[in-house]
């Protein structure tokens, strides 16, 4: 799959099959789609592209203000979407001005002139240009005038999709592993930098990393403890561990944290970057009675974890 984020300098695209959509999540619904489009551009000889946007359109025409919260960030998204044999992936910068343009300028100077689509593959419910005003139809009236077919995703696939992303996005503010994870068709991830922590672990034998995740749109499940597989490949790290999300109530903690503690290792890894997939909730976040309480809860922890790893 080819990445493409300067729309000014894009090749010509043999018999383009093109669909636009964030895809975030990669889900099973968004594969379906992505094998509808493989079918399609197969009949046509062509190549398979999808359009997506960043940032969020949300986030720049929002109505409602606050932080978007995606299941995927832009590279995790990419690496997602390389899996599935897509040929190309334009990634367009959104902003106040693109999202201005007319719904019939949107199709002559954006779709039309950037990538002489074959076959747009698109949803009943697509809306487009502004005010939302381009939708399934005003591209079906267009397709004579510039010579494209305009073919219309099942409606089940999009009730898959729609479905599937929000019990995703629910499932994971909850803590609920177990259905995200299945609604995905993969385990949760999420990266996030290791930086200094108050290293209160280490005096009851559980070492953590304290995670800071750069990008403020990732969502980070819900409080708890999980079972988790950790991973950097510059450094070959790859462990199991077990995670905490929350305030540390035992210690009268107010921040919320990310914590690993990394099975079997001990290493110093201030400044790099991991990768956490979550495999299992273990419990919610509890407030114990004191230290010795709570490093013997996180010894039952640290055993659930080892069997929800091996599973």
């Amino acid at each position: 799959m080819t990445v493409h984020t300067n729309i000014q300098q894009l090749p010509v695209f043999r018999n383009a099959l093109i669909t636009i959509g964030t895809f975030d999540g990669v889900h099973g619904g968004h594969q379906q789609i992505i094998q509808l489009m493989k079918s399609e551009a197969a009949k046509a000889n062509g190549e398979t592209i999808i359009i997506t946007f960043h940032p969020h359109p949300r986030k720049i025409i929002g109505t409602q203000p606050g932080t978007v919260y995606l299941i995927n960030t832009l590279d995790e998204k990419i690496g997602l979407l390389e899996k599935y044999g897509i040929d190309h992936l334009v990634v367009v910068p959104f902003t106040k001005l693109f999202a201005n343009q007319s719904a019939e300028a949107y199709i002559a100077d954006f779709l039309v002139k950037t990538f002489h689509p074959h076959t747009i593959i698109i949803g009943h419910d697509h809306r487009f240009g502004k005010g939302r005003s381009g939708d399934f139809q005003l591209l079906e009236e267009k397709a004579p005038k510039y010579g494209y077919a305009v073919k219309e995703i099942p409606g089940y696939m999009l009730h898959d999709m729609t479905i599937s992303s929000t019990k995703i996005r629910e499932s994971l503010l909850r803590g609920d592993i177990d259905t995200a994870n299945h609604f995905l068709g993969y385990d949760y991830f999420f990266s996030g930098k290791v930086v200094e922590g108050n290293k209160l672990g280490r005096t009851i034998d559980y070492p953590t990393a304290n995670l800071f995740i750069g990008d403020e749109n990732k969502l980070i499940p819900g409080n708890g403890v999980y079972a988790v597989s950790i991973k950097n490949e510059k450094l070959k790290i790859e462990k199991g561990g077990m995670m905490n999300i929350g305030v540390r109530p035992t210690v009268d903690g107010t921040k919320r944290m990310i914590e690993v503690n990394i099975f079997d290792f001990d290493q110093d890894i201030y400044g790099e970057t991991l990768t956490i997939t979550i495999k299992k909730h273990l419990r919610s976040e509890v407030k114990f009675n004191g230290l010795d309480a709570l490093k013997a809860q996180l010894a039952t922890d640290k055993e659930e974890a080892l069997v929800a790893l091996l599973a």
